[in-house]
């Protein structure tokens, strides 16, 4: 944190106890900007970040100025350079990031400069937390064996971070089986209010950070600001560039009234993952206020920030207030912290008052709590919610139209070697999983009471039912295990089987064969239920079509019921031992007795417990010899490799060349997710990474996941485009990741490298939403390196647009009412597209298509490059090539 110029001088001091603080006022701002007291509270953040990094260059007095002016409007055309705190990460997007920091040393050396230059500047802590897979399950060693067999594919990945440990200052490591890096972020990490010693003052100042992670948002429900970025992003922000950035809308939410008995935090975010994506807030803030607020447990609120991806906002950020302060107390934190915390949020004007004006948004929408039913959504897509007692019907109508199999309804096909059978609907994993829910007591403990009276029902999991538990931290454990829970979750087959995101990211495991294998025999359309927050189709399991999220008690509850086909709302379960029918209302706990067991046994000792040793991790942590040295000595590895983004790279940027003689590497629809462009499930034996991983002799049961390899730019340019459900128009009626070369049909990774090999540069395009879903930066690098220099969509998803710009990947947007298919494009054409050395943020340039037969069409399309920060970077052929020019100069 370096202090700026102050010319509005609004550096003050706070006393708090015994200890002062230097701070930036904005009290003081406001008698020279004009009131700002109605400013959501997340503009007052960043605000502040602004007044204290004032430099007249970056940050000057009109930017801090405009503030004032977005209260007039609601909204600004203000760029403005944001620089936070701190970054987070977690291992899947953190492995590449350090991988490059480690190539850009190597590219600094090469250039004749000091490598050691190449250092974050801001703190980073990288939590490893994604590579734990479920191979193991329902049983009470099934988290010892998949911890082992999780450092056994990953001991080279875990050498390569230990070493990042040693060789980057301001870089620290959570070791694996610690927990969810979103969660270790909001039980431990997070200050709310963060603090450094600057030439010997300390200064007090909003925590805030970007993150590797799209669901960074979780920590917006201990009030501080954060988001998701892609690594490239996160790069930059640690090597000291700020976040370029409009001021944002701000659309405020409010809350009203209280939830009904039966509902739950889970049930609430699917409702308002439904009507913020029927809103349409992609690129905005979501502020959450209103009375209803007073009856939300800060750990309710957690569950709602954690999926502003999911209803596509930038954050969904929740106010500083008493619930905070008592967050804080009940995780542990220092009484000092606590009280810094209360201080300076009332004297900024940083705390929720309940008898004061609203603040003013964009916009705003409203919801009653006590409207809230049980929900699911699926079976792709967070926001479509189906209300429990429908999900049955929801079901059919998929099997319908998007599985086309409503003939088979209620057929059942044998199961060879097993004494059961399966069909359409039917549940075949069962996951309490992700940050979003394992984050939050009250429906943790629910779904050990569920599991608790079905057990004393007599009822069972359904034997074809894969079941986990995978907790976003080691204190999930310790209240289960406190309130005598883990034993009755046990007993249905919810063992722990790890400390990290599973199921929701992919990393489910292997069905068992048989199941597999009729599964794929008889084309079935099974489902999963899970806790998480990501659905999208070919995440969960290659095996699984149909993905529902849902609470982690009706998780339980669908385990037992073992089919989507089942109404839980009308169904039996199944029969007590006097043969009496069991219902969902039977075994369902009430609110109170799931916060009172919450009251008992969730203390804040066991999170002081807990975190005291973070950073020391296990014996096989403990045991890596990462060895030293301040550049990386790249092993011959299928995981780790020195990638090729600086070959022949030179201390002044090139001219930026058209786009000549393009060819299409795709058409794709709408809604085409990062998951789709850069897959992080399991890898195909037969696609172009398996048979890249077989050349050098690794056998199919080593594979791991696209995920676990992003280290390794050989294995993930050839997963690019190559998720199993994508659909490229080019070829009517086929999955995966295929295209055409000269009218020949043949993976996207073989036509891309034929194509360069012919001079050819490559585009891309497709329809609306291009690029939701997680923040995956391989999207990005693996399309660059794939030689494509341009997609041109309908519209773009904020954080893959910014990494397309961050790789030198020119993002194009159609106007209002034209597309690709209305253009009739085959894939076929040719593309130019020239002059773009010339082009400004948000102008437009002309596309000239040439098509087979001859004709040539001229369409105008509009630059998403939005900002001159992002003009820079693209200039330069990357962020990372911006950042290495400039520490070289």
């Amino acid at each position: 944190m370096i202090p700026g110029r102050d010319s509005l001088k609004t550096k003050k001091t706070l006393t708090v106890g015994s200890s002062k603080y230097a701070y930036y006022s904005l009290k003081e701002a406001a008698k020279q900007i004009g009131d700002i007291s109605r400013l959501p509270f997340s503009l007052k953040v960043l605000l502040e970040n602004l007044l204290r990094f004032e430099d007249d260059r970056s940050v000057t007095i009109d930017d801090i100025k405009a503030f004032a002016d977005w209260l007039g409007k609601g909204k600004s055309t203000r760029e403005i350079a944001y620089r936070p705190a701190r970054v987070l990460m977690q291992d899947f997007t953190g492995v590449p990031a350090v991988v490059d920091l480690a190539a850009m040393r190597d590219a600094m050396k090469t250039l004749g400069e000091d490598p050691e230059k190449i250092n974050p500047l801001a703190p980073v802590d990288l939590v490893i937390d994604h590579s734990v897979m479920v191979d193991y399950f329902g049983g009470e060693n099934a988290f010892k064996k998949n911890v082992d067999r999780e450092y056994e594919r990953n001991g080279e990945r875990y050498k390569f971070l230990k070493w990042g440990q040693g060789a980057f200052d301001n870089f620290r490591v959570v070791p694996p089986g610690t927990g969810i890096c979103h969660q270790v972020n909001l039980e431990y990490l997070a200050q709310t209010v963060w603090t450094a010693d600057v030439k010997g003052e300390t200064f007090a100042y909003p925590d805030t950070l970007v993150g590797t992670d799209s669901h960074t948002t979780m920590v917006n429900g201990l009030s501080v600001l954060g988001w998701g970025v892609g690594g490239i992003e996160a790069e930059a922000a640690m090597l000291g560039q700020p976040v370029s950035m409009l001021i944002p809308e701000v659309i405020g939410f409010k809350l009203t009234g209280k939830l009904p008995e039966g509902a739950t935090a889970t049930d609430l975010v699917l409702v308002i993952v439904e009507m913020l994506r029927k809103k349409g807030v992609v690129g905005k803030f979501v502020e959450f206020y209103g009375p209803g607020l007073d009856h939300l447990a800060l750990e309710d609120q957690a569950t709602i920030a954690n999926m502003a991806p999911e209803y596509g906002a930038t954050c969904g950020f929740f106010p500083v207030d008493d619930e905070t302060l008592r967050y804080l107390k009940a995780t542990g934190r220092d009484d000092d912290r606590v009280a810094l915390v209360e201080a300076y949020a009332k004297e900024q004007g940083m705390w929720r008052e309940k008898d004061t004006p609203d603040p003013v948004f964009t916009d705003t929408l409203e919801l009653e709590l006590s409207s809230v039913v049980p929900s699911l959504a699926g079976p792709k897509r967070p926001q479509d919610r189906i209300a429990l007692d429908r999900a049955p019907q929801g079901f059919a109508e998929s099997l319908n139209t998007e599985y086309g199999k409503i003939d088979e309804a209620g057929t059942r096909f044998p199961v060879k070697g097993e004494d059961f059978d399966l069909g359409h609907g039917d549940v075949t994993i069962a996951a309490i999983t992700s940050c979003t829910n394992t984050s939050n007591p009250s429906v943790l403990i629910a779904a050990g009471l569920v599991a608790r009276n079905a057990r004393a029902k007599g009822l069972a999991v359904k034997p074809w039912v894969k079941t986990s538990l995978a907790p976003g931290s080691q204190v999930v454990t310790d209240y289960l295990d406190a309130a005598g829970l883990s034993d009755d979750l046990d007993s249905l087959g919810f063992n722990l089987v790890g400390y990290g995101c599973t199921t929701c990211i992919g990393n489910s495991g292997p069905l068992p064969e048989p199941i597999s294998n009729a599964v794929q025999e008889n084309d079935l359309a099974v489902a999963s239920v899970l806790s998480g927050n990501r659905n999208f189709e070919g995440r969960i399991s290659q095996d699984v079509r149909a993905n529902y999220l849902a609470s982690p008690p009706l998780v339980v509850a669908y385990a037992i019921a073992g089919s989507m086909n089942v109404n839980l709302t009308t169904d039996s379960l199944g029969k007590d031992a006097d043969g009496n029918d069991v219902y969902l209302k039977d075994i369902w706990p009430s609110n109170k007795e799931i916060a009172d067991v919450v009251r008992e046994h969730v203390t804040a000792q066991m999170f002081a417990s807990r975190y005291a040793d973070v950073f020391k991790g296990d014996e096989k942590w403990q045991a890596i010899d990462a060895g030293d040295g301040q550049t990386y000595q790249w092993p011959a590895s299928t995981y780790v490799a020195n990638p090729p983004y600086f070959d022949g790279m030179t201390k002044e940027p090139k001219a930026v060349e058209p786009i000549d003689g393009a060819r299409v590497l795709a058409l794709f629809g709408d809604s085409i997710t990062t998951d789709h462009i850069s897959p992080a499930g399991s890898i195909k034996e037969d696609g172009p990474a398996g048979e890249f991983l077989k050349s050098h002799q690794v056998p199919v049961a080593e594979f791991n996941s696209y995920g676990s390899r992003r280290g390794n730019h050989d294995v993930m340019m050839r997963g690019t485009f190559a998720n199993i459900r994508i659909k490229n128009q080019m070829l009517p009626g086929t999955e995966g990741g295929v295209t055409k070369y000269n009218g020949e049909e043949m993976p996207i990774y073989d036509a891309a490298m034929k194509y360069k090999k012919d001079g050819a540069p490559l585009v891309v395009f497709a329809g609306d939403q291009y690029g939701t879903g997680s923040s995956r930066d391989w999207a990005a690098k693996g399309t660059i390196l794939l030689g494509v220099r341009a997609v041109v969509a309908g519209s773009f998803e904020r954080i893959h647009r910014s990494n397309l710009i961050g790789m030198g990947v020119l993002p194009l947007q159609f106007k209002e009412g034209e597309s690709w298919a209305a253009l009739g494009l085959t894939g076929d054409e040719e593309i130019d597209i020239p002059n773009i050395d010339k082009i400004e943020p948000r102008s437009n340039v002309t596309m000239t298509v040439k098509f087979a037969n001859g004709d040539v069409k001229n369409i105008e399309v509009l630059v998403r490059i939005d900002t001159a920060d992002e003009l820079d970077y693209y200039r330069h052929g990357g962020i990372l090539h911006y950042v290495i020019r400039n520490l070289a100069a």
